[in-house]
């Protein structure tokens, strides 16, 4: 099993940026020497209160640090942003890294964010659905022409291809059955969202399947989830940690109407202990351990991309806790 950490590059208006991207940095050093193998960095705009550092320069600048680590964008808001831009700054970040970028991208779902960008959000689908295989050409094809319902290109030709001469890995976020299934027709695999408790994956997982199937498409050789996970020196000092930030974290989330309530009426705040426990790995090294072998045999899931930290938490205790999971890496690996 692979393990990846999914860098946390939102931070409050307080905060130092020379400082947390400097913490970033040592982050992905100390996964580098800890057995991780993949750094993955989220996509958003429009933030403010939260700072936030945009992801192909984030990337490009933290690719220093980790040489030979696979770099990927988790996720690339496609659904609002022109797919022939998207595609050249891959292709940039390809040769950047050395031939190890994989772009991960989505619909998006903020509202605001599509207002901002002059995206209509009823076409998010569309441009997604069109955008996709449009990248695949220009990575591919040494002059392009497209005519569709919301791009065009005549007979151009991109001015970085990957470093293979040929593709990248498309990877797909989604959290629903159809994107699901979208996910299964047009991604070569499909990343699961943190948020989906053991249950639903399975359900996702059977939909899934099913798609891939259906479109005549193998299942993919290798499945990544990601989830949100804290590993303690015990479960009481895990908690204790992780509680407070991973709340403010999911509280901003359901602000911008990614999550609402946990259900029957109760806030967030009220259900959050049941809804981490059938969601996050927030453990020990042995109970992380267990709960990461049980993703493997029951889902096939053999990357596991872990955000380890929120506003709130820290940089010393991310770095011990990627120690600790380096070393359940190399139990599992």
């Amino acid at each position: 099993m692979k393990f990846g950490i999914f860098l946390a590059t939102q931070w409050p208006e307080q905060a130092s940026l020379d400082q947390e991207i400097g913490n970033l940095a040592a982050q992905v050093r100390a996964a580098r020497d800890n057995c991780f193998a993949s750094i993955w960095v989220g996509q958003h705009v429009l933030t403010r209160p939260l700072q936030i550092v945009q992801t192909v320069p984030l990337l490009a600048r933290l690719a220093v640090e980790g040489d030979g680590m696979t770099f990927g964008s988790c996720i690339t808001l496609l659904g609002m942003m022109n797919p022939i831009l998207v595609a050249e700054e891959a292709a940039s970040l390809d040769w950047i890294t050395g031939g190890k970028f994989v772009l991960g991208v989505g619909i998006g779902y903020r509202k605001e964010e599509f207002a901002s960008m002059n995206v209509p959000f009823e076409n998010r689908v569309g441009r997604f659905e069109e955008a996709v295989p449009l990248i695949r050409r220009l990575w591919s094809e040494e002059w392009v022409t497209h005519r569709g319902d919301h791009f065009s290109v005549d007979n151009l030709g991109a001015g970085i291809r990957p470093r293979n001469g040929s593709s990248l890995p498309i990877w797909i976020g989604a959290q629903v059955p159809r994107s699901v299934r979208r996910a299964a027709r047009l991604g070569d695999v499909w990343l699961p969202s943190p948020t989906p408790e053991f249950a639903v994956l399975e359900d996702f997982f059977g939909i899934y399947r099913k798609a891939r199937t259906e479109a005549s498409l193998p299942m993919p050789q290798s499945q990544p989830l990601i989830r949100e996970c804290f590993v303690g020196a015990t479960r009481e000092d895990a908690m204790r940690a992780a509680r407070g930030p991973l709340l403010a974290k999911y509280e901003s989330y359901a602000s911008w109407g990614e999550i609402g309530s946990t259900g029957g009426g109760t806030s967030l705040a009220d259900g959050f202990d049941d809804f981490m426990a059938n969601r996050f790995v927030v453990a020990d090294e042995s109970e992380a351990t267990e709960e990461f072998a049980r993703y493997r045999d029951v889902f096939g899931i053999d990357h596991m991309i872990l955000r380890m930290q929120w506003p709130g938490l820290p940089q010393g205790d991310v770095i011990k806790c990627i120690e600790r999971i380096g070393r359940i890496a190399a139990k599992l690996s």
